[in-house]
């Protein structure tokens, strides 16, 4: 808007104003007269319509009041709108139709959502080089091989060569951390841990053995953590060591085997008596 349409639609403003004013008659006249009528910051007042002109260096805003609109005075525009000041009357003006607020006619300071702030404007889509910030509704640059961030020292997504880590896109995970080829993060590393060893089981005769006193006797541990892809892996969780069995774990052994092969017997016979005649 050039300078000879804002002077037209001050002047407007103006004329508005003081028709608001004629109208109301001597009732406008009463409530200007009587400035403690008035609402803060109001020079004249009308009971209907609110604030018809401002006190010096205040800014004549129109809010919506139901179905009409009511004059009001303020130290500063409220949100999606500017001041503009001339030596008749200073008034809120609003911003444009993308801009959620501004500074000035041709400056945002913030974009509606779908918009994107760069330089003073609000763009549908950001430059080449910069992304489009969806928190922040602002083109902003990043980081090397950074293909989106939320701050410029702050990248979420990277390149498809490279993993992200803290915000950081690197080339090669440092130590302690390893790359996850599906998330492309460098996730910290993970070491197997393994929990205390069980006491030993029981001695247990070996099978298919005819050293009836040879047997065996295991322990375990479980797996506290499993590892990451590249960390350490996890050492053996069983243990089996060979034993002697008991003199009463083997006697059962023995019995059968002497089952098996019998031993002869020998039956005593008895003595018959001797008769004389």
């Amino acid at each position: 808007m050039n300078a000879a349409a804002k002077e037209m639609q001050i002047a407007s403003l103006i004329c508005i104003l003081h028709f608001m004013n004629l109208t109301k008659g001597q009732d406008s006249t009463s409530s200007a007269s009587v400035s403690s009528v008035c609402p803060s910051g109001c020079a004249t007042c009308s009971p209907l319509n609110g604030c018809l002109s401002c006190k010096p260096r205040l800014f004549f805003h129109l809010e919506q009041d139901g179905m009409r609109q009511k004059g009001t005075c303020l130290t500063s525009c409220p949100r999606g709108h500017y001041g503009v000041r001339s030596p008749h009357i200073s008034t809120c003006t609003r911003c444009k139709v993308d801009c959620a607020s501004c500074f000035s006619e041709n400056f945002c300071t913030q974009c509606h959502p779908g918009h994107f702030l760069y330089r003073g404007k609000c763009e549908s889509s950001c430059p080449k080089g910069l992304t489009a910030n969806t928190a922040l509704r602002e083109c902003t640059e990043c980081p090397a091989g950074c293909e989106m961030c939320v701050r410029r020292n702050m990248c979420t997504r990277c390149r498809a060569d490279l993993y992200l880590l803290q915000g950081q896109c690197l080339l090669t995970c440092p130590k302690g951390f390893e790359p996850d080829a599906q998330l492309k993060h460098c996730i910290p590393q993970i070491h197997c841990e393994v929990g205390e060893w069980t006491v030993w089981g029981p001695c247990v005769r070996k099978q298919n053995t005819r050293a009836y006193r040879r047997g065996e006797e295991a322990r375990t541990r479980q797996v506290l953590h499993s590892p990451s892809f590249y960390g350490n892996p996890c050492p053996h969780v069983s243990e089996i060591r060979k034993c002697v069995l008991n003199k009463r774990e083997s006697n059962k052994y023995v019995s059968k085997a002497e089952y098996r092969n019998p031993k002869p017997q020998m039956k005593k016979c008895c003595a018959f008596p001797t008769f004389t005649g």
